[in-house]
């Protein structure tokens, strides 16, 4: 071994014992060894804030076996949420954020403006402030709204162009003629439709059968329903469908009616055009009636063959469980495409009732857990009536 092989195996030791340190905590017992200094120490600092041992969080509560040093100011806690953004990736942030309102009772400080412009957004943080949005202060409402709105408009950067371009091929692919113009022709599909007329000593296809898309028109092709569970486990995905159903509301070819529900029922189909007050529109938490929100929805359809429902839910229904399904078979059999969504969001499937999951698989309503970058083709393939693409582990 060189001397420069020996400095480098050297100095990989001493990361990972660095590494280790930050993540016990120090103390006599961490093994290590190692000191920390300069920039490690603020970090460590920071770290041990929200998840050093003792008996108190950052509000002065007392906590499951996790201390701070924030003690219950809003100022010492800005000052916390600074040093983490300085000290630690966006996305160590926001996960940082996450256990010190989940875990920690900060929830309550965030109703103060000055903590609402120190934190990081995400989704996560709206869900939280849509839940506080009733105990929510007037002078916090407007920097409320500005952080929800910062959210809205990066995932709509983010999900809209490909929305868009995915559903607009969809819905023409729907729209398939027998005597297209040729600018309309779907040449892959005519090829692949008339290869036994293939001519080998001319080396080409003789198409008798020609396969195009109809042209695009201002009219209504489809009818989407977003029927979302707005109990308190359900936040990420009541963000993410406002969002989708805003983007869908945009698109002229297709109707777009958004419902969300607990125990009662609210359309918000006339806020679509803004997605930030359809998320103040809602409410967080409360008890869940599937039952009674599909029967809504179902009143609302007007053209069931040409209409997607896609109910977003863990499915922990508290309503009349037969009655759900059944109406659930009657939209199938009047020609009605209808997805079933345990979560809209990036994070897996969340605790849902496995019971009523399969009762609607048997019904040809498989449900599954959905991310955002996925949904768009979930809903191409409902509006051209082919099989979902379901992930693999549901």
């Amino acid at each position: 071994m060189t001397v420069g092989e020996r400095y480098d195996v050297t100095d990989a030791v001493q990361e990972r014992l660095r590494r280790w340190r930050l993540v016990l905590g120090g103390g006599p017992a961490d093994g290590t060894g190692c000191a920390l200094s300069g920039r490690d120490t603020a970090m460590d600092a920071a770290l041990a804030a929200l998840y050093g041992k003792g008996d108190k969080s950052p509000t002065g509560r007392t906590g499951r076996d996790r201390s701070a040093g924030l003690g219950g100011s809003a100022p010492s806690v800005a000052r916390w949420l600074g040093d983490i953004r300085t000290y630690f990736p966006s996305s160590v942030v926001q996960v940082m954020q996450r256990d010190a309102i989940d875990r920690l009772g900060l929830a309550t400080l965030l109703l103060e403006p000055e903590m609402l412009e120190a934190v990081e957004a995400d989704v996560h943080l709206v869900g939280t402030l849509l839940s506080l949005n009733k105990a929510m202060p007037e002078t916090t409402k407007e920097t409320a709204r500005a952080v929800v709105r910062k959210v809205v408009e990066d995932l709509e950067k983010r999900l809209a162009t490909r929305t868009r371009a995915t559903l607009t091929g969809a819905l023409d692919r729907s729209a398939r003629v027998s005597r297209p113009r040729h600018h309309d022709i779907d040449w892959n599909r005519t090829i692949a439709a008339n290869l036994k007329n293939y001519l080998p000593e001319y080396r080409t296809v003789v198409p008798e059968r020609l396969i195009g898309y109809g042209r695009a028109s201002q009219s209504v092709k489809k009818e989407v329903v977003l029927c979302v569970d707005q109990s308190g486990s359900m936040a990420a995905s009541v963000v993410y469908a406002s969002v989708f159903g805003a983007v869908l509301a945009s698109m002229r070819s297709v109707s777009t009616r958004l419902v969300v529900f607990d125990t009662a029922v609210v359309d918000l189909t006339d806020q679509l055009d803004d997605p930030v007050d359809v998320l103040f529109g809602t409410q967080l938490g409360g008890g869940t009636d599937i039952n009674r929100a599909l029967a809504y929805c179902q009143s609302r359809i007007s053209r069931p063959a040409e209409t997607v429902v896609v109910l977003i839910s863990d499915l922990y229904e508290g309503g009349i469980r037969d009655e759900m399904l059944k109406r659930v078979a009657a939209m199938k059999a009047s020609g009605v495409q209808f997805v079933t969504l345990l979560a809209l969001s990036d994070e897996g499937a969340p605790a849902y009732d496995r019971e009523h999951a399969a009762a609607l698989a048997a019904l040809g309503a498989p449900a599954f857990a959905c991310t955002p970058d996925l949904f768009p083709e979930v809903m191409a393939a409902a509006i051209e009536k082919r099989p979902l693409p379901i992930p693999d582990a549901v």
